[in-house]
C-alpha cells in the first residue's frame, strides 16, 4: 500500500494524481422557481441569467434552457483573493430551476402536472414567486391582483400531492398493524395526524413533529409542501423597502409556515441585469436605498434557509470556496472535496477567517499561534480556512 501524507489546499492537486483529481464532488444546491402566469418569474429568471451584472465576479451559465448555475456572492473570496493572489478564485454555486407548467389539476396530471410536480420534487428549495404590484398593462390571470389566492392554487396542488403520498403509505402500514409493533402504532397515528393537517390546506413544513420521527416516519414520503420555501413578493418600485399591502396580507398568511419572505421587484433586477459598469449598478442602488440587489439578497437567502456554511481552501494555485450543512464534522467535509479525504482523513489544520484577515497570510498565523490542529470530532465552522491531512 502506498501512503501519501499532505496537506489540502492547492499543492495537494499537484500531489494527487490524475484519476483521483477528476474524481472530485461537488455540492449541488438547487432550488426551483415556481409560480402562477405574469407573476414576475420568468423576468425574475431572466435577471438571475444576467446575473453577472449584479456583483463582481458573479457568473451565471445555462446547462439546460430552463436551468442556471450561479455562484453564491461571498465578499471574503474576494478578501482571499487580495491576500493569497492565486491563479483562480472558485467560488460556490447554485442551481436555479425555472419550474413551469402549473394548471389546477396539476397534482391529477392535468396539464404538465406530473412534471411540474416531478421537477420541484428534485429540488431542495422552493422560490415562490408572488405578484404584489398594480399594474393595468400586466393583465393577470385571474383578472385582478390577489397574492393569497395565487399562494393557495399552487399550494393546494402540491397539498394534494403530498395527501395522495400519505394515504398511500397509511394504506401499507395499517395492513401490518397487526403485528403490535410500536413503531407501527406511532407510524400510523403520525399519518393521520399528518393526513388531517394536509387536509386543512397547511403545508406539511408547519407540522410539528420531532427531528427522530420525521425521519422515521415521514422522510422517506419525500414531500413537496415539507421543502424550505422563500416567498418572493414581487414588487413596484415604491415598495422594495416597505412592501405594500399586498406584502402584509402574505406575511401574515405564512407566518407560522417557517417560511423566508423577500421584496424583490424584477423590473428594477431587469435594469440592473443590463448595466454594464458595475460602479452604475451600485449607484443605482444606493439610489433605490438598497445596499445590494434583490438578485443577490435571494441566492443568499437561498443558501441560509438550507442550513449550509462555507469553509475555504487558499493556495497560490486556487482559492475556493465549498459547500456544507452546518455542524459538519472535520472529515465529512473534507469529503466534500473527495471520498478518499474522508476515508483517510488524519487531521484538519484550521485557521478562522477572521485570523487570517488580520494577519495577513498562512505563515503569519502560524507564527501567531493562530493555526490549530484538529481532529475527527471537530465541527467546521463557517468561514474556516482548512487544509487536510489525510492517508490513501
Amino acid at each position: 500500500m502506498r501512503v501519501i501524507f499532505l496537506t489540502y489546499n492547492q499543492k495537494a492537486s499537484e500531489a494527487i494524481s490524475l484519476p483521483l483529481q477528476r474524481k472530485i464532488e461537488y455540492m449541488a444546491l438547487q432550488a426551483g422557481i415556481v409560480g402562477l402566469p405574469n407573476v414576475g418569474k420568468s423576468t425574475l429568471f431572466n435577471a438571475l441569467s444576467n446575473a453577472k451584472a449584479q456583483a463582481a465576479n458573479f457568473p451565471f451559465c445555462t446547462i439546460e434552457p430552463n436551468v442556471g448555475v450561479i455562484t453564491v456572492p461571498d465578499q471574503r473570496l474576494i478578501e482571499l483573493e487580495k491576500l493569497v493572489k492565486p491563479q483562480k478564485v472558485v467560488p460556490t454555486t447554485v442551481e436555479i430551476v425555472d419550474i413551469a407548467g402549473l394548471v389546477k389539476g396539476a397534482s391529477k396530471g392535468e396539464g404538465l402536472g406530473n412534471q411540474f410536480l416531478g421537477n420541484i420534487r428534485n429540488t431542495d428549495a422552493i422560490i415562490h414567486v408572488l405578484r404584489c404590484f398594480e399594474d393595468e398593462n400586466v393583465i393577470h390571470v385571474d383578472g385582478n391582483v390577489n397574492p393569497i389566492r395565487d399562494k393557495e392554487v399552487i399550494d393546494t396542488e402540491l397539498q394534494l400531492k403530498d395527501l395522495d403520498s400519505v394515504e398511500k403509505k397509511l394504506s401499507r402500514v395499517e395492513k401490518m398493524s397487526k403485528t403490535g409493533d410500536r413503531d407501527i402504532q406511532r407510524c400510523i397515528e403520525v399519518l393521520k395526524e399528518l393526513k388531517n393537517f394536509l387536509e386543512q390546506g397547511k403545508n406539511a413544513r408547519a407540522f410539528e413533529i420531532s427531528k427522530e420521527e420525521k425521519e422515521k416516519f415521514i422522510h422517506d414520503l419525500f414531500l413537496l409542501t415539507i421543502k424550505p420555501v422563500i416567498y418572493v413578493c414581487n414588487v413596484d418600485e415604491k415598495s422594495v423597502v416597505k412592501g405594500n399591502q399586498h406584502t402584509q396580507q402574505v406575511m401574515e398568511a405564512v407566518k407560522n409556515e417557517k417560511a423566508e419572505i423577500l421584496f424583490i421587484s424584477a423590473a428594477i433586477e431587469s435594469e440592473i441585469a443590463v448595466m454594464e459598469s458595475y460602479d452604475d449598478r451600485k449607484l443605482f442602488l444606493e439610489d433605490m436605498g438598497l445596499s445590494e440587489s434583490g438578485v443577490v439578497r435571494l441566492i443568499k437567502s437561498t443558501y441560509i434557509l438550507l442550513n449550509l456554511a462555507t469553509y475555504f481552501t487558499a493556495g497560490v494555485q486556487e482559492v475556493r470556496a465549498w459547500t456544507i450543512t452546518k455542524g459538519m464534522l472535520a472529515p465529512q467535509a473534507a469529503g466534500v472535496i473527495h471520498t478518499d479525504f474522508e476515508k483517510g482523513f488524519i487531521r484538519a489544520e484550521v485557521i478562522a477567517y477572521d485570523d487570517y484577515v488580520a494577519l495577513g497570510s498562512e505563515n503569519a498565523c502560524k507564527e501567531a499561534g493562530k493555526m490549530a490542529v484538529q481532529g475527527k470530532d471537530y465541527i467546521v465552522k463557517d468561514g474556516d480556512i482548512m487544509h487536510f491531512r489525510f492517508a490513501v
